[in-house]
């Protein structure tokens, strides 16, 4: 293909790529929308209807990411070997509707605590699936913009609920018997089932059989991505989902980021108490509703921004910790002073960190390129690890005296843990880059471990370490 048409073709490839894709936003704000309506119901008397303590709604919400977690890797394993994974997450997207419908007639504790669980269980194949299908299709270059562009639907979901909390929880009090709160899972699951069927015809599938492209655009897909790291995004021949698991297993990084990732979950726990932060500001709750909105768009914002530029840059360590930093000064604040105007300013600074998580997992996808077996159980590993957090985060906002200071503090400490976490790993990264560097002079004075050079190297990712990475390949830090 001549470069001119190449152009051509890749440009018409990236349109329709984006469109497609960016429904993704909108399954990410349903699927944040149904897991977190709960802490709006609460404010219009889910607690009290249910005769739920705070122990009890903590457990509501904690164990969600049980099922979460235990689904992640067997899914993410699962959907890598299938052929047309748009049909995989419409399905998943259709059952957690179909479930979080059902939040809306629970009776008491044991009711909603297996709602909840069920609901996380289903809703484990959507983001590690969306990460590993957005992986397959953009480069490295362009894959913290697109993350960005996917969680800002949770972002979305977090100004959205609230909205959209205010407007039923307002107007829908005792229509045909029920409950406010109860119509507000009634509506918003039956929108996430329509919404699942509209994926299966809309979300793209794999570069070399997905709907929709040219045979031209597909070879075009299929050779970004090779172009991208210097070797096929294919599984060896033999590679089965175990293998990918097995190599994951071994690879310490995993296990640095697991690590890193849930310190940094736990730091963001706030989102799920972020009404009832803001009804600390003193208003009612339709008010406090309507402020829980707009720190959100403005964290959208920012994260654009952010992620835009850490593409730009190609930097991920100073494009997490900047965010974080600013979530630093907004709990400082909150823990500080009790006026409401400073508090509602700490609010957006909170919010904002939120832009240093959409770059952080983009900086998982690059760091571990190849084979798309081993990345998909690091994605899946990764994520399902870290929602320990959320687990822990539950009960991290029970200490609501003095406007939760304590609360604050813990979380501060969280953030501090992150940003250690993330620094260690930037430098295992750097000595990699240098381990290439040193093992191309090697190979191009005349060989690489005493064979002659310019040979073929390992793909990359295979077990034999950072050393067999493709010539030019480098880790982004």
């Amino acid at each position: 293909m001549d470069p001119e048409r190449r152009v051509q073709v890749e440009k018409s490839l990236m349109r329709k790529l984006d469109a497609r894709c960016s429904l993704f936003i909108v399954l990410y704000v349903m699927n944040y929308l149904d897991r977190n309506n709960i802490a709006a119901a609460r404010l219009k008397g889910l607690q009290d209807d249910l005769s739920l303590s705070y122990n009890q709604y903590a457990t509501c919400l904690s164990i969600l990411y049980v099922g979460y977690i235990l689904m992640q890797v067997p899914s993410n394993m699962a959907i890598n070997l299938v052929s047309r994974p748009s049909l995989y997450i419409g399905c998943s997207m259709l059952l957690w509707g179909l479930v979080s419908t059902l939040s809306g007639i629970v009776q008491g504790f044991a009711g909603m605590v297996a709602i909840r669980f069920f609901l996380g269980f289903v809703e484990a194949a959507f983001l590690p699936g969306a990460l590993l299908i957005l992986s397959k299709w953009y480069t490295r270059k362009e894959l913290t913009t697109r993350n960005a562009l996917l969680f800002c639907g949770n972002l979305i979901s977090n100004a959205f609920s609230a909205l959209v909390g205010a407007g039923v929880l307002s107007n829908m009090q005792g229509v045909l018997g029920h409950a406010a709160w109860r119509w507000l899972f009634f509506i918003e699951g039956a929108a996430t089932m329509f919404i699942a069927i509209c994926a299966v015809f809309i979300l793209p599938d794999l570069p070399h059989n997905s709907r929709g492209f040219t045979e031209e655009e597909r070879y075009v897909a299929q050779l970004r991505m090779t172009e991208d790291v210097g070797v096929a995004d294919s599984d060896e021949p033999g590679q089965t989902p175990f293998t990918g698991l097995i190599m994951a297993l071994k690879d310490t990084k995993v296990y640095l980021m697991m690590l890193t990732l849930t310190a940094y979950v736990v730091g963001l726990s706030f989102n799920a108490f972020f009404p009832t932060l803001t009804g600390t500001l003193g208003f009612g709750y339709v008010p406090t509703l309507l402020m829980s909105a707009p720190p959100w768009v403005f964290a959208c914002l920012v994260s654009l921004v952010n992620a835009w530029h850490s593409d730009r840059t190609q930097d991920k360590f100073w494009h997490i910790v900047g965010p974080i930093i600013l979530g630093l000064i907004g709990f400082i604040i909150s823990m500080s002073t009790l006026n409401v105007a400073a508090r509602y300013v700490a609010l957006f600074l909170q919010a904002s960190s939120y832009a240093g998580f959409i770059v952080f997992y983009s900086w998982i996808s690059s760091s571990f390129p190849r084979p798309p077996a081993k990345r998909a159980v690091a994605i899946a590993m990764i994520n399902a690890f870290s929602q320990l957090g959320n687990v822990a985060g539950s009960y991290v906002w029970s200490l609501s005296d003095n406007g939760y200071r304590k609360s604050y503090g813990i979380v501060t400490a969280m953030f501090g843990i992150t940003i250690v976490g993330c620094l260690v790993f930037r430098m295992v990264l750097v000595r990699m880059n240098r381990k290439l560097d040193e093992d191309e002079g090697v190979e191009n004075s005349g060989g690489i471990n005493g064979e002659e050079g310019g040979g073929a190297r390992p793909p990359v990712g295979s077990e034999k370490g950072p050393e067999a990475m493709n010539k030019g390949f480098r880790y982004l830090v």
